[in-house]
């Protein structure tokens, strides 16, 4: 995998179907969506689902392939980027994921699983900062985020951005890689607020 495409969760707990489907693109809104290879935004990119999800995926359309406890779509996000879906025994619970991986890259699934397990075999609940960010990001209706566009300094323009409350003087539009530890606390859901954090890895 494209060392610009680290593995990354970007959702803490189960996705709904509805989250499934939305987070399948959860990078829609950029302004430049259709120039050029936008194979690194996805690729990395995993979240859990539950079965009946992994099941509809896969009775959906023939897959690409199936090995043992992963299969790939047939059709391509971007580039050789494509759905990979992994069933897991992890800490003796069978668990389901959704993944983007890089088939150009022929060991990119094997390390996505590798990653997957890892990061959820950990016995004591933590997220790191880019976690909290990504979840943030994954979890925000598309009407509160957005990209920084030409009112922004040359160097902002395309990041992420996410509406916030700032009180007395209303909603404002930040950076998304600008909020601190309060701001983000805030836009987490109140469960997510406490846990430790942990460093990436």
């Amino acid at each position: 995998m494209n060392s610009a495409s680290p593995i990354r969760k970007i959702l803490q707990g189960v996705a709904t179907r509805a989250d499934m489907f939305r987070l399948f693109d959860r990078h829609k809104q950029r302004p430049d969506r259709f120039e050029g290879d936008k194979s690194a935004l996805y690729a990395g990119e995993w979240f859990e689902i539950a079965q009946q999800q992994c099941d509809y995926m896969l009775d959906l359309l023939p897959p690409l392939w199936i090995r043992g406890e992963m299969f790939a779509m047939r059709e391509f996000m971007a580039g050789s980027v494509t759905s990979v879906f992994f069933t897991l025994r992890i800490d003796n619970r069978t668990r389901h994921f959704h993944t983007y991986c890089d088939l150009a890259d022929k060991g990119s699934p094997d390390r996505m699983r590798a990653a997957i397990i890892e990061r959820e075999s950990r016995p004591v609940k933590a997220m790191s900062r880019e976690e909290r960010l990504e979840h943030i990001w994954s979890a925000t209706h598309d009407d509160y985020r957005g990209y920084a566009g030409e009112r922004w300094p040359v160097s902002d323009r395309g990041k992420r951005t996410v509406l916030l409350y700032g009180g007395k003087e209303g909603t404002f539009l930040k950076l998304l890689e600008q909020l601190t530890d309060v701001e983000i606390a805030a836009k987490l859901p109140v469960q997510l607020r406490h846990l430790p954090e942990r460093q990436a890895a």
